[in-house]
């Protein structure tokens, strides 16, 4: 079964992201990070309740550059 990555719609081409962005993929006992600039490099891994709660602790503020 092929993996579904999603990545941020902030990732576009040339706009706010400017196409650099990870993107996640969800397996059956962990969630897949990788660069979506080099998406055939190898993923991290992280056990699903891990990074659940990893993400819960980030703020929600909105992030610009500089």
């Amino acid at each position: 079964m092929p993996t579904h990555w999603r990545k941020s719609s902030f990732s576009g081409g040339g706009g706010q992201g400017g196409g650099e962005c990870v993107e996640l993929a969800h397996f059956p006992a962990t969630i897949a990070i990788r660069d979506s600039k080099t998406p055939n490099t190898p993923p991290l891994h992280f056990p699903t309740p891990t990074l659940t709660a990893w993400l819960s602790t980030l703020p929600t503020t909105t992030f610009t550059r500089p």
